[in-house]
């Protein structure tokens, strides 16, 4: 559902090949390690010289004289210096001290009939690092214009974890050996040396979910925080205002600098508090759709087995997120062996009083899936018997149409 007027949102301000648009340009001198060394602000015309997707810049970039790249040649010298850029921006990254957790997303891939064939997840590519990079960039200069111009503007803040969360992580993280630096004020370069500390572990997964749920949600609010993920000292949203409200605010306060002038939409902070509450309830909104999508696609399956990993521990019972169909279901706390479970929030355990039986996050189990409710969303299993093979996703020919499921924390 598009924020504007399909006739604004997929024409007049949409980018089509070889058709003049209206823009506002964020141009950027950078220094050979990646800092920032001036930027500009001005409204402009441009031209697109194509319509590229992220698979073709990828294959582009990986194979030089591939189809793609000869298909796109005059674009190929361009896109190489962009990708140059990129890996300079990508050190200064990881000086910087930035978070980069990596988490998986998936999309749904629908048959002519609008039900899903299958769930897959998606490929991740250098790609979409490298406009990933130019947006981060680009968000940067908008957040320091504003700022030295004494504009009131809507920032993207992501505070520190709370003190309660971080004392729970270092207890959480001191069981696997593993220290968290910055004694009782960790700072992101902290949480970026632990995450490199972990990688290639069996239980990696495990930590970074861990790590990744100590941290607070990021919000918007004319107040100058930082963004603790990201290691900015200010930061906001400027890269895609016809799809989020925040970054059209942000366009409307550069150009009233630009003009000489002030902008004053309104009570700044009940604004940032009105798109904070909108943007969770159209994360909340994406997850009931998507689960009820789910549910749909996992209703003919009742009786099979799945493996799959524990990805939430509650004191009812155990999230399970299965491996291959990238569903999440419920092994109620009474459907486990007969004992007395004790949760355990700080640990992600629930423990059994006389069997001494834990289960923990990221653990692996095997579940027989037993109940799908359409009506509430919720899908149910039971701990499967460890002779039953697993089931995995079936495979189909899919349509073009597809949508993404966000799972990590929105920065």
């Amino acid at each position: 559902i598009p924020m504007l007027p399909e006739a604004l949102s997929n024409e007049l301000c949409s980018l089509v090949p070889d058709k003049n648009r209206l823009c506002m340009v964020c141009e950027i001198q950078f220094q050979a390690n990646g800092d920032i060394l001036d930027y500009n602000f001005y409204p402009a015309v441009m031209c697109s010289h194509a319509r590229l997707t992220y698979n073709k810049v990828a294959a582009m970039l990986a194979n030089p004289k591939g189809p793609e790249a000869k298909e796109y040649a005059k674009l190929l010298p361009h896109v190489q210096r962009v990708h140059k850029l990129f890996k300079a921006l990508l050190k200064a990254r990881k000086k910087r001290g930035a978070i980069d957790f990596e988490t998986t997303e998936t999309q749904m891939f629908f048959n002519e009939q609008g039900k899903i064939d299958k769930i897959e997840p998606v490929q991740r590519t250098e790609a979409h690092r490298l406009i990933e990079e130019c947006m981060l960039a680009a968000n940067v200069c908008a957040a320091d214009f504003l700022q030295k111009n004494n504009q009131t503007t809507l920032y993207r803040i992501h505070e520190d974890p709370s003190p309660e969360k971080i004392e729970a992580l270092r207890n959480f993280l001191k069981e696997f050996g593993i220290q968290l630096g910055g004694r009782n004020k960790p700072s992101a370069k902290d949480y970026a040396q632990t995450l490199l500390k972990i990688q290639g572990r069996p239980d990696a997964q495990l930590l970074q979910t861990v790590m990744l749920r100590s941290l607070q949600q990021a919000v918007y609010s004319p107040d100058i925080a930082g963004h603790f993920g990201l290691a900015y000292d200010y930061y906001t949203h400027f890269t895609s205002p016809i799809r989020r409200y925040p970054d059209l605010l942000i366009h409307r306060a550069i150009k009233a600098v630009l003009n000489g002038k002030s902008y004053e939409p309104g009570d700044w902070n009940a604004l940032g508090k009105h798109c904070s509450l909108t943007e969770r309830r159209a994360d909340e909104a994406t997850r009931d759709v998507e689960s009820w999508l789910k549910c749909f696609y996992m209703q003919d399956r009742i009786g099979e087995c799945f493996d799959g990993v524990i990805s939430s521990v509650t004191g009812f019972g155990l999230f399970v997120a299965l491996d291959n169909v990238y569903v999440e279901g419920l092994v109620h706390i009474s459907e486990l062996p007969s004992d007395y479970f004790h949760f355990d929030a700080t640990k992600h355990t629930l423990l059994g009083e006389r069997s001494g039986k834990q289960y923990r996050l990221g653990d692996r189990l095997q579940v027989k899936l037993v109940r799908v409710d359409l009506e509430t969303s919720k899908i149910d299993f039971v701990l499967a018997e460890p002779s039953k093979k697993s089931s995995s996703g079936k495979k189909k020919t899919a349509s073009k149409t597809k949508t993404a499921s966000k799972s990590k924390k929105s920065l």
